[in-house]
């Protein structure tokens, strides 16, 4: 099972804002690690409903999802005027995207429009239609797709 994708951060307050009001996520544990001077924030697809109240209990169960996003803030990045985060997309090349499957890829980028959200690629764009790519509050991209129409695009 593929359990977790980690990015890190430069300001949790903006990226969880990004990935829970956006992108609909939900967030199942926060861990802090004071004595190194960073936090975990563990993210998914789940029924807040489900998530156990006894830590014990949910640390396992968060450590049992699929494909949960990892957020990594290092404390003090957000006040760090020079720092950014190479988003693999750059020049030298390395990490491309997380994807997120979504029903409507024209209504959701529709609604990604009004919520300001930057875009890489809208779905009329480029060689490969009905796709889009956005990007989070630290430029990493996002991959955007209705797996109804992936055969179609994906067809040479």
């Amino acid at each position: 099972m593929m359990q977790q994708t980690m990015l890190r951060v430069k300001d949790p307050l903006r990226s969880l804002q990004f990935y829970t009001r956006i992108l609909g996520l939900t967030l199942l544990q926060k861990i802090d690690f004071p004595s190194m001077r960073f936090t975990l924030y563990f993210l998914g697809y789940e029924d807040k409903s489900d998530i156990p109240a006894d830590i014990s209990e949910r640390t396992a169960w968060t450590f049992s999802r699929r494909a949960t996003l990892e957020l990594t803030h290092n404390w003090g990045s957000e006040s760090d005027q020079s720092l950014s985060y190479h988003n693999g997309n750059n020049q030298p090349q390395g990490f491309g995207h997380i994807g997120i499957a979504v029903p409507d890829v024209q209504a959701a980028c529709e609604f990604f429009d009004k919520q300001g959200v930057t875009f890489v690629k809208k779905p009329d764009a480029g060689k490969v239609k009905g796709l889009a790519f956005i990007q989070d509050p630290d430029g990493y991209w996002i991959e955007i797709f209705s797996p109804d129409k992936m055969a179609s695009i994906m067809s040479p």
